[in-house]
């Protein structure tokens, strides 16, 4: 089919309850991202227990590794194959070419996310998930039955890389394919370890922003291949197809009994597999030594299940009109999901680097978590204030028409194609 038959799905279209777990998704992504914007991640073990919050830190890092390191990108990953699901099914069902719109959103997605990691933040995901994407029309055809049992096979295949990686003695890992020609890069930018935590608060201008951002782009795909994140992010990309092609989150109430079982499965095996990688964090047993394969284990074991139970739980929550109405006011917040997630590497910049504030480097997680709700809480200000006026987040807007090659109003006057 032509491209000028394709359409956008418009705004009466949406579900509510997926806006509303994209919006949740957000808030951990925040609060996983703000660790790394505020350069925390990056400050030496030394210097984050001379800080005068290191004992709230402690248990904070804490419940960190339990309920949000990769809980929230999962939850994103696995709304992203929801997304493809129903583009797939609406185009199709139009009798146009699912596929096809599919590539053209992934191929915009992927210039956001260059444009994001190069000119703003490195710890972009966006190129990335453009890149993992691209496989799953080669999923499209396979049965619910297969779905599940790739995406298992996927979830727990780092195992068997990070056994190689304990075989090898940490001479094979596909992340050191690039890391000679990274340290040479940081080299020529003065980036060292002992620097690398305060590093863009004393180099505070545009430009050496620029230059950390060129560094941290192939910083970022090493760590990427180094963790097995493709596996993993495809594994949540290929059960949120098996989601939206069985509208699991989309009819909550016909589901509801399975929903019940996926949370209290999932909130029972991440939880339990949480304390135990938080117990593994502890051992001083690190890849390519044998004793880290157990971190990779209960690793996999609690980030699929709880980000899986947070979706069933929303989900839950979103049939009782109590807990729904509260729900709702992360609604606005999802329905421009691209532009918030953007917005917060923005306010995270200007927060924590020496080019804005200069507040990173000094704060840990007793403070940079409360500021990544702050931050948060007036993205959702922002977001009911914006569609008030319009019906697309402006982002969001660009990407339709980049996709569909048409113009669309963005004001809720006049919110017909034309």
């Amino acid at each position: 089919m032509s491209h000028e038959f394709t359409q956008p799905i418009q705004a009466n279209e949406r579900a509510d309850i997926l806006d509303i777990l994209r919006g949740f998704a957000l808030l951990g992504i925040a609060l996983a991202n703000y660790g790394t914007l505020s350069q925390y991640f990056f400050i030496s073990q030394e210097t984050r227990l001379a800080l005068p919050t290191a004992n709230v830190d402690q248990w904070l890092n804490g419940i960190n590794t339990i309920f949000i390191n990769g809980k929230f990108y999962s939850l994103f990953s696995l709304l992203f194959g929801v997304g493809f699901a129903i583009v797939f099914s609406r185009n199709t069902a139009r009798g146009q070419n699912g596929v096809s719109v599919f590539y053209r959103r992934l191929g915009v997605l992927a210039l956001f996310g260059l444009i994001h990691c190069l000119l703003i933040w490195d710890g972009d995901i966006l190129f990335f998930y453009a890149v993992v994407g691209s496989f799953l029309p080669l999923f499209r055809n396979v049965s619910d039955k297969n779905l599940l049992l790739v995406a298992l096979v996927l979830i727990f295949s780092p195992l068997l890389f990070d056994a190689v990686k304990v075989v090898s003695d940490g001479n094979w890992s596909m992340g050191n394919l690039i890391i000679g020609h990274l340290q040479k890069i940081d080299q020529s930018l003065g980036i060292t370890d002992e620097n690398v935590g305060t590093w863009l608060q004393v180099n505070s201008s545009y430009k050496d922003l620029l230059q950390w951002n060129s560094s941290g782009f192939l910083w970022g795909w090493h760590l990427r291949l180094d963790s097995n994140r493709i596996p993993k992010v495809l594994a949540m990309f290929l059960i949120g197809l098996y989601v939206g092609r069985n509208g699991l989150f989309l009819k909550p109430e016909k589901n509801k009994k399975l929903l019940q079982k996926l949370q209290v499965a999932g909130l029972t095996i991440g939880i339990s597999a949480g304390l135990a990688s938080l117990w593994f964090e502890h051992d001083n047993q690190r890849l390519p030594e044998a004793g880290g394969l157990w971190d990779t284990l209960f690793h996999a074991l609690n980030v699929a299940p709880l980000s899986i139970a947070y979706a069933a739980t929303l989900a839950l929550w979103y049939l009782n009109p109590k807990t729904k109405k509260i729900l709702l006011t992360l609604r606005p917040v999802g329905r421009m999901a691209l532009t918030n997630y953007i917005m917060q590497a923005v306010f995270g910049i200007i927060i924590f680097y020496g080019i804005g504030f200069g507040l990173g480097s000094d704060l840990g997680p007793a403070y940079y978590m409360p500021i990544a709700i702050a931050v948060f809480s007036f993205q959702i200000i922002y977001s009911h204030l914006w569609f008030r006026h319009f019906t697309y987040g402006p982002l969001e807007w660009i990407w339709r028409q980049l996709t569909y090659g048409k113009r669309l109003s963005i004001r809720k006057t006049e919110i017909k194609l034309t």
